[in-house]
């Protein structure tokens, strides 16, 4: 009864933990920097307004968040194509929008830290795209963004770390607009956002991938 009882407990065990896993998401690629290839065609400006989300998870939950787009814009050409574009994101308008807000004030000031963003050195992070192609579906993946028109390659700089990742979003073009949606998952430590104040427990409660999701329109 007992041995009934402990397995019983370590499966209830696992499935808590896997209930707070970052949200499933499309995986996004992370590669060495890239050159970015000079854009062509018509800017369209961001709306500085707009903000991209974020999740990070943990054993015992999650904590979820924006940040402000502090400027941007998508260059396009022959009224169709996304040629190439520059997001600035704001780190110090990091906000943490989790239900219980409790914490809140504590988290955000911790994000900001050199724990993590590090935003007295680094106030801002940037995304410059390399590349834009047609999204052409692939048998190997398990999640695809609902809607993807594109692949996205672009070098993603945090904390003075530049790397290039690459995801699938769906890109919308008109002749006044461009809209740009995304929802994938990035490993933070690959731009060294890791918990150092004790390397040999801190950073085992906070999981690596961190989910990443935006819905950004652009003007003409």
């Amino acid at each position: 009864m007992k041995k009934i009882l402990s397995l019983s407990f370590v499966a209830a065990s696992i499935a808590f933990l896997s209930c707070n896993s970052a949200p499933k998401a499309d995986e996004a690629k992370t590669e060495d920097q890239q050159e970015v290839a000079a854009a062509e065609g018509t800017s369209y400006k961001v709306d500085s307004t707009q903000t991209v989300q974020f999740i990070g998870t943990k054993p015992v939950g999650q904590h979820q968040g924006t940040f402000n787009i502090k400027e941007g814009e998508f260059f396009v050409k022959n009224d169709a194509l996304v040629t190439g574009g520059k997001l600035v994101f704001d780190i110090n308008s990091l906000q943490v929008t989790d239900q219980d807000t409790s914490g809140a004030y504590k988290l955000k000031g911790h994000l900001l830290s050199p724990d993590f963003f590090d935003a007295g050195t680094n106030g801002t992070a940037t995304f410059e795209i390399t590349s834009v192609e047609p999204y052409t579906p692939d048998s190997t993946n398990t999640i695809v963004l609902d809607g993807a028109t594109n692949t996205v390659k672009g070098n993603l700089t945090l904390k003075g770390v530049t790397k290039n990742v690459t995801f699938p979003a769906a890109i919308t073009v008109t002749p006044a607009t461009v809209t740009a949606r995304a929802n994938f998952n990035v490993n933070r430590t690959d731009w060294g956002l890791v918990y150092g104040n004790d390397q040999s427990l801190g950073d085992k409660f906070i999981r690596p991938e961190v989910n990443i999701s935006f819905s950004i329109t652009a003007n003409k």
